[in-house]
C-alpha cells in the first residue's frame, strides 16, 4: 500500500497517512510499506502491521522478536484470532492489546510498537 500525504498535528509535528480508516475491516490486520526512524538513524524503509479495533489502530513493526522474520503468512495477510496475531512462521502469538508474546518461542518479548493515530478517516504515521 502507498504512502500519501503530509499532515502535521497541532504541535505542528509531520504525520504521513498510511491509509484511510475505511480501506480496513474490523479486527484486520494488514501490512504498509513506510519509510521510519527508528533509534534516531536515517529514516529507512519498513514493513508496518495495522490492526483495526473499532475507530482505533494499533501499529507494529512487521518484525518477530524471535528470529526477526516478518510475521504475514502472504504478503501484507496476518492470521488474527481470538485477540492474538500469529506469527506465520514459528507460531509465536501476540495479544493485539499491547504486541507482548503470550505464547510461542520469544514469551514475553514485544513487538516494536509504530505510533500512529486516525484523524479525519485516515491513519496517520507519527514521526
Amino acid at each position: 500500500m502507498d504512502v500519501g500525504t503530509t499532515a502535521a498535528d497541532s504541535a505542528g509535528n509531520p504525520a504521513r497517512r498510511l491509509c484511510l480508516l475505511d480501506e480496513m475491516r474490523e479486527g484486520e490486520a494488514i501490512a504498509v510499506d513506510t519509510f521510519i526512524v527508528l533509534d534516531g538513524a536515517a529514516a529507512a524503509p519498513e514493513s508496518v502491521i495495522l490492526l483495526r479495533r473499532g475507530d482505533e489502530v494499533r501499529a507494529w513493526l512487521n518484525i518477530c522478536p524471535h528470529a526477526g522474520r516478518r510475521l504475514d503468512w502472504a504478503p501484507g495477510k496476518f492470521l488474527v484470532k481470538n485477540d492474538l496475531l500469529i506469527c506465520a512462521v514459528h507460531g509465536a502469538s501476540f495479544a493485539t492489546a499491547n504486541g507482548e508474546c503470550i505464547a510461542g518461542p520469544c514469551r514475553g518479548a514485544h513487538l516494536r510498537s509504530v505510533a500512529v493515530r486516525v484523524e479525519d478517516g485516515a491513519v496517520l504515521l507519527q514521526d
